[in-house]
């Protein structure tokens, strides 16, 4: 399906920074080169073009908090609707679909006051969209973005406790939570990763502890400079600039670990 969000990244970006962007944000890796895509899986990083639904999350709180002076009832709908577009605009992907319904089902928790559950919801999305089309069990990314998510709720639900915040510190404490809820993920996605590429990651908390704390701040910008170069181009060069400069370090430095020797073992 046409994505012109995905347009507007290639035309204000170079590449590769370009369709990695279009990766993290869209899942889609057509753009993204072989060198590359085998320089992620060597790190341990292919998560982060997996989708596990972090685009929908951010996109979801940055809509309730500029909708929230409406009230709880009236933002949770109109972030709906949104989450809805921005289905409708990028693509009904299995990992977008997964992580919009997953959204929406908070958000209508949120309507009715209700306690939303998380590993329930993750269940039930998955079997819904299994019924729909059982040939999706078979798909990488799907299963990639279903256990990325998996992890990251297990991570959650474990929790760490005030006491650990007030151990590691103010500083410290973002830069550990960071790479705790990363390396959940990737021990769930391990069996996947394995069995399809017979190659285990050994550099891969290095790298994803270098890398992970960009990824908010590439998906904030990258929206912004997809949304505002949508609606007036020179207008969205200019967060383009902001956006290629973590796309370009990220970038750097999975290069440069993934030519470590053993950074990763082939089986």
């Amino acid at each position: 399906m046409f994505n012109p969000f995905s347009q507007v990244i290639n035309s204000l970006l170079p590449e590769p920074q370009a369709g990695l962007l279009n990766g993290i944000l869209f899942g889609i890796r057509s753009n993204i080169s072989g060198s590359f895509y085998r320089a992620l899986v060597d790190t341990g990083t292919l998560h982060i073009i997996a989708l596990s639904g972090m685009n929908i999350t951010i996109l979801t709180n940055l809509t309730a908090k500029v909708t929230l002076i409406f009230g709880r009832k009236f933002s949770s709908l109109l972030t709906i609707c949104l989450i809805g577009l921005f289905v409708r605009f990028v693509g009904p992907g299995p990992t977008i679909v997964r992580a919009a319904i997953m959204g929406s089902m908070s958000l209508v928790a949120v309507y009715f006051g209700r306690r939303y559950f998380a590993l329930l919801s993750l269940i039930l999305t998955s079997i819904l969209m299994l019924l729909m089309d059982l040939s999706l069990i078979k798909n990488l990314s799907f299963q990639l973005s279903f256990l990325a998510t998996l992890g990251l709720i297990t991570a959650n639900k474990k929790g760490t406790g005030q006491y650990r915040k007030e151990a590691w510190g103010s500083f410290l404490w973002p830069i550990y939570e960071n790479l705790r809820l990363t390396l959940w993920a990737q021990i769930f996605t391990l069996p996947v990763i394995l069995f399809n590429f017979r190659r285990l990651s050994l550099i891969s908390p290095i790298a994803n502890l270098l890398i992970e704390w960009t990824i908010q701040p590439i998906m904030v910008l990258g929206f912004i400079t997809a949304i505002t170069g949508w609606i007036f181009l020179p207008v969205g060069k200019i967060a383009g600039w902001m956006t290629w400069v973590p796309l370009t370090y990220l970038l750097t430095v999975v290069k440069f670990l993934a030519k470590f020797p053993m950074a990763s073992v082939e089986f």
